[in-house]
Parts: structure tokens; C-alpha cells; sequence
């Protein structure tokens, strides 16, 4: 059982490329809040992890971490559209 309290319903997620930029860049999420995991669908974990791709869009260094994140946003947006 797990008895917690957030006064903040919505999802926090975090987002960040990794990998060589040789081999080809990846988005990585990070569960900020993790009292709310056994309760989310998959609904919510799409539009979260849209969110914070958006967010890293805004401060992508360079044109590699750019085009990754571009190419997550797209899937996301398409296994987003899938479910609705």
C-alpha cells in the first residue's frame, strides 16, 4: 500500500539525449514524482513525456540532440494519436 499526498496531480517527467553523437543520439525519460507510478496509463505517460521533449527542445546544444529529439517528438506524437 502506498500512503502519500501531492498537492501536484500532474505528471513530472524529465528529459535528456544520451549516447555518442557517432552512433546516434537517444531521449531518455526520468519519473520525477514516483507515488503516482502504479496509476498512470499510457495516455498520461505519452503527454508527459511529449511535454518534457518540448521543454529540451527549447535548450538542444546542438544540431544531432536537435534532430533526436525531433525524431521522438514525432513518435510520440503518432503512439499518442494511436490511442486516442
Amino acid at each position: 500500500m502506498n500512503i502519500a499526498q501531492c498537492e501536484n496531480e500532474s505528471v513530472v517527467v524529465i528529459a535528456k539525449t544520451c549516447g555518442c553523437k557517432s552512433a546516434g543520439r537517444k531521449v531518455t525519460y526520468v519519473f520525477v514524482d514516483q507515488t503516482h507510478a502504479l496509476c498512470l496509463d499510457k495516455k498520461d505517460i505519452l503527454q508527459a513525456e511529449i511535454e518534457a521533449c518540448e521543454k529540451l527542445s527549447k535548450y538542444a546544444p546542438d544540431e544531432s540532440d536537435k534532430k533526436a529529439i525531433g525524431k521522438e517528438l514525432s513518435e510520440l506524437r503518432m503512439s499518442l494519436d494511436l490511442l486516442t
